[in-house]
């Protein structure tokens, strides 16, 4: 059932637990996110960036949503646009079918920000769909990082209130010390769960967590088993995602867990088998094992058993 981001969100911010927010770019990944949520009986935050809506059109992407919805009516499922970059491209997504949007324009100045969010805002409400917006910059807390540096990338927490009281928001993603890809801390991992924690008592709405992949050790070695180069990558750890789930996040964007997942089933059919060449062949394994990540998942934020 193919519904907006904030009534799936609305309900975990009551109930206090976290969705999971996972990117797709093909059938492969979307179909294995969909019998995962199946599987343990939870909503799901299906997302596509600029990127993967290039690569695969965007009416191939709100295609396949669609039919892969009514396929499992049960599963409330809604469509988000991850980094829509300008109004623009959040009134294309909007248009196309998608029932959220991102506009992320943290990296302008608070005033531009807000002014932009609101824009998309009113668009989108108007059309049933909902908005999230970020504030602060995702970088990755390393320990020589002083005060100042760290209030200059971290969200400040009344600006935060201010922000949802003006531009009317439906949920936000505070920067409280996380990064994208796999290569998120070059220390321990640190994030500032009591400035999310001061932001949620503020704000209360829906808080989002980006650059949220854990890199789990089962899923490092079957990649670096198989060939793969992670460069001592270190993603957040699941008690961080437990703690920040109890400290009000309640999206939680996961892509690079699911990729290194995919694509170590890949390498290890291709190193297994050098004559192989059935795409059935590889992809299967790599559903699998996929589905394996998205379900662990689920159960460490809280979605599973949700519906």
């Amino acid at each position: 059932m193919l519904v907006s981001g904030s009534e799936i969100l609305s309900k975990a911010n009551i109930e206090n637990y976290g969705v999971g927010a996972f990117n797709f770019v093909n059938y492969e990944m979307l179909s294995t996110i969909f019998e995962a949520a199946d599987k343990k009986s939870s909503p799901i935050i299906v997302q596509a960036s600029e990127g993967a809506i290039k690569y695969m059109g965007i009416d191939m992407a709100v295609g396949m949503v669609k039919i892969l919805a009514n396929r499992y009516p049960h599963i409330p499922v809604a469509l988000h646009l991850d980094h829509g970059t300008s109004f623009e491209s959040c009134i294309k997504a909007i248009r196309a079918g998608f029932t959220s949007v991102m506009i992320d324009a943290s990296h302008h100045p608070f005033a531009e920000n807000l002014h932009e969010t609101k824009r998309v805002v009113e668009v989108a409400h108007n059309a049933g769909v909902s908005v999230e917006a970020e504030l602060g910059r995702l970088m990755g807390i390393e320990d020589n990082i002083s005060v100042d540096e760290k209030d200059a990338c971290l969200v400040n927490p009344k600006e935060a209130e201010e922000f949802v009281r003006e531009s009317n928001v439906d949920f936000l993603a505070p920067a409280i010390g996380t990064s994208h890809g796999a290569f998120k801390f070059k220390g321990e991992p640190k994030l500032d769960f009591e400035r999310l924690i001061e932001v949620k008592k503020l704000t209360k709405i829906p808080l989002v967590l980006h650059g949220a992949s854990a890199i789990p050790d089962n899923v490092r070695e079957a990649f670096l088993n198989t060939g793969g180069d992670l460069k001592g990558s270190k993603g957040v750890p699941f008690d961080f995602l437990k703690e920040a789930v109890r400290g009000g996040i309640n999206k939680i964007n996961t892509d690079t867990d699911l990729r290194i997942a995919f694509m170590s089933q890949v390498r290890k059919v291709a190193n297994e088998n050098a004559s192989e060449f059935d795409l059935r062949k590889f992809f299967t394994p790599a559903k699998d094992f996929m589905k394996e990540v998205i379900a662990e998942r689920m159960e460490i934020l809280g979605s599973a058993g949700k519906i």
